[in-house]
């Protein structure tokens, strides 16, 4: 009977201590109260998004730009610092807790337009950081429309903007390299309906295709803005520029392009890419067979 006694009461003992701990995690998890904070994601690598323009300003700019936040973030492969200003592209040391270019691993120009506030020092540290220091570069849409004084810019990105022969269109579109990670999921021919610059000071000898207008299925007739004799207008390419990886593609003009998953899984692995961390060939080919008009 004793013993009986004895194992009710750790019984009741136990049973209490029980409810008490559940109170107290209820507590602990009281609508009422303020959750407690989260913790901060380990990221792998940092990118600076630069949108700063002296020129024509898109409106699909702010779109491209969380996207491109928002792909780090929920992949937690990397964090972006957005700016639409040129301070952080420099390798001096900066206060006021201001991450200089030595912090990142890759910068993106979302559309930026004209001659950017850039003196020599920091046209000299960002070139660096890209051809010696191995780090990568992301050209979306107007970076082609951008420093046309700074013969560097336009030898990395690859040319500059030259028109854009049919403003915002059903473009026809090939994809001259299903391998390569950022066209892999486009198939053999698709349509896109954005805008296609036409670039200048370009040569497909010295950039890796990836993607380019079908010319069979251009209308040349009464387009005087049409400046290229060969027909050869790229829409995506890729390059080496010393050490670092290169990747540039006009698409991303229009605000619908930045909600196409196609789009967006685009830049997502063109950032991955020059981050060093999926592979893809870099090197020139000529144009595809039958595709020369």
């Amino acid at each position: 009977m004793r013993q009986a006694r004895i194992s009710l009461v750790v019984s009741l003992f136990l049973i209490a201590t029980a409810a008490f701990s559940a109170a107290q995690n209820q507590a602990a998890v009281d609508p009422s109260l303020p959750p407690p904070p989260r913790e901060k994601k380990i990221h792998l690598k940092h990118i600076l998004v630069v949108s700063q323009t002296k020129g024509f300003e898109h409106d699909s700019i702010s779109g491209g730009m969380a996207a491109i936040y928002n792909m780090g973030h929920d992949t937690g492969l990397w964090e972006a610092t957005l700016r639409t200003d040129t301070e952080l592209i420099t390798k001096k040391t900066l206060d006021r807790n201001a991450k200089n270019l030595d912090y990142f691993d890759a910068i993106v120009f979302v559309s930026t337009t004209g001659e950017l506030d850039l003196d020599d020092s920091q046209k000299k540290d960002m070139m660096s950081f890209i051809k010696e220091d191995g780090k990568g570069f992301v050209g979306v849409h107007a970076a082609l429309d951008t420093n046309y004084k700074w013969p560097e810019y336009g030898e990395m990105i690859g040319g500059w903007f030259d028109q854009h022969p049919w403003s915002t269109f059903n473009a026809p579109i090939i994809n001259e390299d299903p391998s390569f990670p950022a066209v892999r999921h486009f198939p053999a021919a698709f349509l896109k309906y954005d805008e296609i610059y036409q670039p200048k000071e370009w040569s497909r000898d010295k950039v890796h295709v990836l993607l380019s207008l079908d010319p069979a299925k251009l209308n040349y007739e009464n387009n005087p803005r049409v400046h290229r004799t060969d027909h050869d207008f790229a829409v995506a390419w890729d390059k080496m520029y010393g050490k670092g990886r290169v990747f540039y593609s006009t698409l991303g003009h229009t605000e619908e392009s930045w909600s196409d998953p196609d789009i967006r899984k685009m830049y997502f692995e063109a950032i991955r890419w020059v981050l060093g961390m999926t592979e893809g060939s870099t090197a020139s080919h000529p144009r595809p067979s039958g595709t020369e008009h």
